[in-house]
């Protein structure tokens, strides 16, 4: 659904709400409530700058405006918090910061946050914690925090920019940068707190800044765009946000959060537990959010084979455009994705958010990427197969009809997790086969 358009006049105190009435009644169609959210999820704020350098990916430091914080402090915060997320606050790996979620009780995520003990709160180190999530849902999940409190002791406070400042900072090239400012702020006692971002290793640090204590000494020349650390979330498949990881749709394997640590699957109960437990133990994730790379006429990009240097390779296929005047900012969210001449009972893809020529989507992986899944034969993966999404548009219009060809690919970070899964499922199935022929020859 397209969003409506509304008119609205400029008109004296007398007669306003009638004109404004009729403007809109003669402009604009009748839109449930319903749909208008869907319509207000669609129309994220994009992302601002644009595709930025190589130095930029490799190193950077920029201000995370597209985050807030919101602050859970007093004697009930851990155990509240226990019962509600997906990880373990308890765990002895946790306590400098952990990735996590927030679902419904049918398991879907609601909100895929990072959560920070709070050494600059108004109790530090007794029960104060941070919770960064999308800053476009801080007021939503601010909400359903309270709504679920109930004689819970503890106090929550969303808090403005102007008291937290949060920072990302990233150096795969062991050079000197602006961060190194930041560096000194963060030593100062009581000033700042750095955490490695728990989500993937080396893809960087949050900084926590206490804008109340003093002055940063960062100007805005010293700050990467903002762009740069979302392309290089989209080239690792880091999904954040609600934009990405849809509230109330997407699962939590799909959208990798067990792979970026996000899920403990021994912690006890907590809301959405039994169909998160139940997909890791007895079914198979067959898709998962990766990273695409749009193009418009002749053979897909080759991606750069795997390790450590893929990343920077990848940096050299990165376009502003992906033709003249095609961005992947154009292309809606939820935007199928299908093989070209071919119509699957099933989109393989569904396209979730871009900049310039790279973004995320939800991808079937037997069928756009050659991953064998787990316990069955080579899926219907071709080298040969090219894949479409559509750039949307008005009914009959030339934007409609346009469409890009997509490549998915999977980072060499998270065929490493799954390759390690596999030996460790092998050699627990191995050790299993040994104890049963013990226990069989001891009958004998």
């Amino acid at each position: 659904m397209q969003p409506a358009t509304r008119s609205i006049a400029v008109a004296g105190p007398a007669s306003a709400a009638l004109r404004h009435r009729s403007a809109r009644t003669a402009t604009t169609p009748f839109v449930c409530l319903g749909c208008r959210s869907v319509q207000r999820k669609q129309q994220r704020r994009p992302f601002s700058g644009t595709v930025s350098t190589q130095t930029d990916l490799r190193s950077g430091l920029t201000k995370l405006t597209s985050r807030r914080l919101i602050s859970v402090s007093g004697p009930d915060a851990s155990k509240f918090l226990q019962g509600v997320i997906t990880n373990n606050i308890n765990a002895p790996h946790n306590a400098n910061g952990f990735y996590t979620g927030f679902l419904t009780a049918q398991g879907r995520v609601v909100h895929d946050v990072i959560v920070y003990p709070d050494d600059l709160g108004p109790e530090p180190g007794k029960q104060s914690f941070l919770i960064e999530v999308d800053a476009d849902e801080a007021v939503t999940l601010h909400k359903h925090i309270k709504r679920y409190k109930l004689r819970s002791k503890f106090n929550l406070k969303l808090l403005d920019p102007e008291e937290r400042a949060l920072y990302h900072t990233w150096n795969d090239v062991n050079q000197s940068g602006p961060w190194s400012k930041l560096v000194e702020e963060v030593q100062k006692d009581g000033n700042a707190r750095a955490v490695p971002d728990p989500r993937v290793p080396a893809f960087g640090s949050r900084v926590i800044t206490n804008q109340t204590a003093s002055s940063s000494p960062l100007t805005n020349a010293d700050l990467t765009p903002e762009s740069s650390y979302h392309l290089r979330r989209y080239l690792l498949s880091i999904p954040e946000g609600q934009s990405e990881i849809i509230s109330g749709t997407a699962l939590p394997l799909e959208s990798n959060m067990d792979v970026m640590n996000g899920i403990d699957f021994r912690k006890g109960c907590y809301v959405g537990q039994e169909l998160t437990i139940r997909t890791k133990h007895r079914g198979v994730v067959r898709k998962r959010i990766l990273p695409c790379i749009l193009y418009s006429e002749g053979a897909a990009p080759e991606i750069p084979a795997d390790g450590p240097g893929q990343l920077e390779a990848l940096e050299k296929l990165l376009k502003p455009e992906v033709e003249e005047g095609v961005k992947a900012e154009m292309i809606p969210q939820g935007a199928s994705i299908d093989k070209v001449d071919k119509k699957s009972r099933s989109a393989p893809g569904k396209w979730l958010r871009g900049i310039g020529n790279v973004g995320l989507a939800l991808c079937r992986l037997e069928v756009m990427t050659d991953t064998v899944l787990p316990g069955e034969t080579p899926g219907m993966y071709s080298p040969e197969q090219d894949f479409v999404v559509s750039l949307g548009g008005e009914e009959g219009s030339e934007v409609e009809a346009k469409k890009v060809k997509v490549k998915a690919f999977v980072p060499f970070w998270l065929k490493d997790v799954w390759r390690i899964e596999a030996e460790k499922a092998e050699e627990e199935r191995r050790m299993r086969e040994e104890l049963l022929r013990d226990r069989e020859s001891d009958v004998e």
